[in-house]
């Protein structure tokens, strides 16, 4: 393993190892196909604390060190991508207020997740996903407060977040410069839940639009000063990207497990298919792209745990892992043969929520436009 974690967190790994094979891996079945989110997992691991792996030790937070939480978080995605998703989107709204939030508003976003909130980070639209700076969201304000409009989508946890960070427009004239970060709870007037996607893979996360139809707040709901949005966004988007990559580890290394064992049992020509020199090499391959996307992702970590800048390390981690898991969960589906299109067996379900690593969070091209960028910038 490529993470040195504390003792504190190998305790934590052992019962989040034994909840994921307890109440994880078969219980994901049946909530892949109804598409419903699962409550009672959620629940489970909320008892567990696994909730609570973003909050910093001073505001009632695990103490944990970004490398610790990799571990575990590595550890619940083998068991469901989904599950991993939903219990970093805590992380992924919190992330932010910890960025630029006063320390009023650190201490209540933490406390809402401590006892068993969500939270969701509201950034993407329908016309800027990658694209920020076209975003039409807009924050006017009006005395001491500002009044929000706009629509996001593919926001994970917005169904069931009590509080929302949101980015708007204070200002469209200067793009990028112009964008806020706010703080937005969970009945204000004008908020809505929109469309809930209905997913290809991570099917146990809740992915929906939100709609801000004359949401009034209070200006000491912003994040920050005006015009910072972005630049917030952008530090938040540089750890979420690095767990996006952990999490991929862990589909990547369920990829390997479940074909592996397979060709063990698989008899072909006279022998166990993994004695052929043609699934051997395939499963050294996945291997060996693994154990490199977790090396890239201890990089960035350690990088973010020592404090020193990680955004060109994580896109790198980020991109490796997403074509990674998905070229390994096709060799997975291709040494199952037909069985791997099937959905006796759990390869197809990987390799549907494989391709969202691709995606989210930055597609792999905008990754490697900021890692190529960080080599030009060298020269």
């Amino acid at each position: 393993m490529a993470y040195i974690i504390s003792e504190d967190a190998k305790e934590l790994l052992k019962d989040a190892k034994e909840f994921c094979q307890n109440e994880i891996v078969e219980q994901a079945k049946q909530y892949d196909i109804t598409g419903e989110w699962p409550r009672e997992i959620y629940e489970k691991a909320i008892e567990m604390q696994l909730h609570m792996m973003d909050i910093p030790e001073e505001y009632g937070g695990l103490g944990l060190s970004h490398i610790d939480q990799a571990a575990i978080v590595e550890q619940i995605a083998w068991a469901d991508a989904g599950v991993a998703v939903t219990l970093n989107g805590n992380g992924l709204a919190l992330k932010p207020v910890l960025v630029a939030g006063n320390e009023e508003q650190k201490q209540k976003c933490c406390d809402i997740i401590a006892n068993g909130g969500w939270g969701a980070f509201a950034l993407t639209e329908p016309d800027a996903g990658c694209d920020a700076a076209n975003g039409k969201t807009t924050a006017v304000r009006e005395g001491d407060e500002y009044v929000l409009n706009g629509r996001k989508c593919f926001i994970t946890n917005a169904s069931v977040a009590d509080f929302f960070v949101v980015t708007a427009m204070t200002n469209r004239t200067i793009g990028t410069h112009g964008m806020s970060a706010f703080l937005v709870y969970k009945g204000t007037p004008g908020l809505s839940v929109g469309r809930h996607e209905n997913k290809m893979g991570v099917r146990c996360s809740t992915t929906s639009d939100l709609v801000l139809d004359n949401v009034r707040i209070p200006v000491e709901n912003r994040l920050g000063e005006e015009g910072t949005g972005f630049a917030t966004a952008m530090k938040t988007l540089d750890l979420a990207r690095t767990w996006c990559a952990v999490i991929g580890v862990g589909l990547a290394q369920r990829c390997i497990d479940e074909a592996a064992a397979y060709s063990k049992q698989r008899v072909q020509f006279g022998k166990p298919i993994c004695r052929h020199q043609s699934i051997e090499f395939k499963l050294a391959d996945m291997e060996i792209r693994t154990e490199a996307s977790r090396q890239l992702c201890a990089h960035a970590i350690t990088l973010a745990d020592m404090g020193m800048p990680f955004s060109k390390e994580s896109a790198a981690a980020k991109c490796f892992s997403g074509d990674s898991v998905v070229q390994t969960a096709l060799d997975a589906v291709q040494i199952l043969g037909g069985y791997g299109y099937s959905r006796e067996y759990p390869v197809e379900k990987l390799l549907r929520d494989a391709k969202i690593f691709q995606i989210f969070e930055g597609t792999n091209e905008i990754q490697r436009m900021v890692v190529g960028r960080a080599v030009i910038g060298k020269l």
